[in-house]
Formats: C-alpha cells, sequence, structure tokens
C-alpha cells in the first residue's frame, strides 16, 4: 500500500518505509527559489521529527527541452537546508548526497531522503 501525499500546492511529501519522498513542481533558474518554497511547507505540513545517524538524499531535476541554466550544487545546498531540522537534524549526516540533472515527461524536483544502511 503506497501511503497518500500530504500538501495540495507546489510542495507535496510522502514517506514510504524507512524513505521520505519530496516533489515540488515546476523549475525556475533560481536555486535559491526553493529553500523558502520547501522550508514552509516543512514547517507547516511535516509532523514527524527528525533523526540522527547517517542519511542517503538523492535530488533528481526533471527539465522538458534544454536543461535550465542552473547550478546543480547550489541546488542541492539550498533544498538540504530546507529540509534540515526536520528529516534529520545537521547537513554533516548527509554520508552520501546524489544530484542529478535528466530529460523527464514534465519538470519537477524530487527529493529522496533515507537511513544509510551499515553493513554489519
Amino acid at each position: 500500500m503506497t501511503p497518500g501525499w500530504i500538501g495540495t500546492g507546489k510542495v507535496r511529501a510522502r514517506e514510504s518505509g524507512d524513505a521520505v519522498e519530496i516533489t515540488i513542481d515546476g523549475l525556475t533558474t533560481q536555486a535559491k527559489y526553493y529553500k523558502p518554497l520547501v522550508y514552509e511547507f516543512m514547517r507547516k505540513e511535516w509532523q514527524s521529527r527528525p533523526a540522527w545517524g547517517d542519511y542517503v538524499v538523492e535530488i533528481v531535476m526533471e527539465h522538458v527541452g534544454d536543461p535550465p541554466w542552473m547550478d546543480l550544487d547550489n541546488l542541492a545546498k539550498a533544498l538540504l537546508d530546507a529540509i534540515k531540522g526536520y528529516l534529520f537534524h545537521d547537513d554533516s549526516q548527509v554520508a552520501r548526497l546524489l544530484v542529478e540533472r535528466r530529460e523527464g515527461e514534465r519538470e519537477r524536483i524530487t527529493i529522496r531522503v533515507f537511513p544509510r544502511q551499515t553493513s554489519g
């Protein structure tokens, strides 16, 4: 059973097992636009508390046609700043970060956050 999405605007989120998936509809060339947008969503809509431990964060920017003129590192920083304090306590907990730009069916950004599995 797939859990439902939270949110009705540009930003939506859902939990699936240990993972949290956040989608942002539409693209802009201004990475700084995303920090307050996602931060406000997390502040108003998100219920669960941040946790400790190592995390994996995957960010995928999907575009239609030519990719927007945006540095992926700036996008990643803005999004990590927005979710810090809601999904994990501090950026230092991000043990693996994947940021990817690819052609898609619609313009959107998807963020997946999940605990890093430790081999034991």
